[in-house]
């Protein structure tokens, strides 16, 4: 029977007959990819968390058939400006597949954003699609902090809409935006 010091002195080795990704990409760069419609608290609260783990994090903006893709640069800007202080921190703007995007900025790792069962299930039918079409590419996911939970773009879109006070939820240049009609 092995001592407790020799049990404590183990290491665990790493896997190598794990698939890797292509040739190429940067173990320490994640994509975090969304909409970010507009970016909010609990994004920036995640990004932050991101750079701490990877040395580039590289949030992508991508159009969809949903959103108006006029105002893509628009929230590009923003969300620059929201992460100015991070400088392991790009924001890109794309129109192509996920897994294109994530090969092209050199991302081995997806970043998603769980809140709730419900995003949990839609990103995991993700994941594996993903999986299929890069099957090297992994996916995580991070909760928000709690203070950041409940909050999501739609939810600010609609009480900016009606008039209500978004300061507590986005960044200072985002909520003049909304105000201003440039995003919303």
């Amino acid at each position: 029977m092995p001592s407790l010091q020799g049990v404590l002195n183990r290491r665990v080795l790493p896997r190598y007959d794990l698939p890797l990704l292509e040739l190429g990409a940067d173990m320490r760069t994640v994509l975090y990819p969304g909409t970010f419609n507009p970016i909010h608290n609990g994004h920036v609260d995640l990004v932050r968390r991101a750079a701490g783990l990877f040395d580039r994090v590289v949030l992508g903006i991508a159009t969809s058939p949903q959103k108006n893709p006029s105002v893509l640069q628009t929230r590009v800007n923003l969300a620059k400006e929201a992460l100015a202080a991070m400088p392991n921190v790009e924001v890109i703007g794309f129109n192509t597949l996920t897994v294109d995007f994530a090969r092209e900025v050199g991302a081995s790792v997806i970043l998603k954003g769980i809140r709730t069962v419900t995003d949990f299930e839609y990103e995991f039918q993700m994941l594996n699609m993903n999986r299929a079409l890069s099957p090297g590419l992994e996916t995580i996911f991070l909760a928000p902090s709690e203070e950041h939970s409940y909050i999501s773009s739609t939810l600010v879109r609609q009480i900016a809409s009606y008039g209500g006070d978004i300061s507590q939820f986005v960044p200072a240049a985002v909520e003049a935006a909304i105000r201003n009609g440039d995003i919303g």
